[in-house]
C-alpha cells in the first residue's frame, strides 16, 4: 500500500474524480435543459435515460455509466494509496464504494421504462438506485472508521462519515421530496468521489 504512481497515473487519478462530477452534472443539467416537461423537483433522475425520451441512450452514457466506471477506478485506486497502519476496515471500505460507483454505473444499463414502472426493467433500475446508495452508506461509514485513527486522514475519515449520515438520514426520513433527496444524496456521492481522487495521491517528478 501507499506506493507511489507513475507521474501520468497519478495526475489521472487526481483528476478522475473532478471529471466524473462534471460529466454526469454536465449531463444532468444539459439533457434536463432540453426537455420542458423534466422538472427537478417531480421526476427521478432516471427518467432523462428512459425508454422513448430523446437522447436517452447519450444520458445514460454520460451521465450513469462513464461517471460510474470513473468514480470506481477512484475508489479502487484510492485503496492502494491508504496509509499503511490503516485499519483493514479502510480497505473493505474502498470495495464498497467501487461497488456502489458499478451499482451507479449500471442505472444507465437498466433504464427506466416509464410505461411500465412496476415492471421488471424498471425495477431492476430501481434496484441497481437502492444498491448504489445502500453500499456508499455503508462503504463511506467502513472508510471513516477505518482512517478514524490516522492523523493525516482525519479530514477524510470524518469526510465520509459524514456524507454516510446524510445518505442514512435523506433516505431513512424523508423529509425532502424523494426527487430531492435524490439529487442532494448524488451531490455528496460525487463530492466524495472528488475527495477520494485527491485523498493521498501525489504527482511525482522523476
Amino acid at each position: 500500500m501507499n506506493r507511489p504512481s507513475p507521474p501520468n497515473l497519478a495526475s489521472f487519478d487526481r483528476l478522475a474524480g473532478w471529471l466524473a462530477a462534471a460529466c454526469c452534472v454536465l449531463a444532468t443539467l444539459g439533457f434536463a435543459a432540453a426537455q420542458p416537461a423534466f422538472s427537478h423537483a417531480q421526476h427521478p433522475l432516471g427518467l432523462l435515460g428512459a425508454n422513448g425520451v430523446p437522447g436517452a441512450a447519450l444520458f445514460n452514457v454520460l451521465g450513469f455509466v462513464v461517471p460510474g466506471l470513473l468514480a470506481a477506478w477512484v475508489f479502487v485506486r484510492l485503496r492502494g494509496r491508504l496509509p499503511v497502519g490503516a485499519a483493514r476496515w479502510a480497505g473493505i471500505g474502498c470495495w464498497l464504494l467501487a461497488l456502489s460507483a458499478l451499482a451507479f454505473a449500471a442505472q444507465g444499463v437498466w433504464r427506466l421504462d416509464p410505461s411500465d414502472l412496476d415492471g421488471p426493467v424498471s425495477q431492476r433500475h430501481a434496484t441497481m438506485w437502492l444498491l448504489w446508495w445502500l453500499v456508499f452508506a455503508a462503504g463511506a461509514l467502513v472508510l471513516g472508521a477505518g482512517l478514524l485513527h490516522e492523523r493525516m486522514w482525519r479530514g477524510v475519515s470524518i469526510a465520509f462519515v459524514v456524507a454516510c449520515a446524510i445518505v442514512v438520514a435523506l433516505n431513512g426520513f424523508p423529509v425532502l421530496a424523494g426527487p430531492i433527496a435524490q439529487r442532494v444524496v448524488l451531490v455528496v456521492w460525487l463530492a466524495c468521489v472528488v475527495v477520494a481522487s485527491r485523498s493521498g495521491a501525489t504527482i511525482r517528478i522523476a
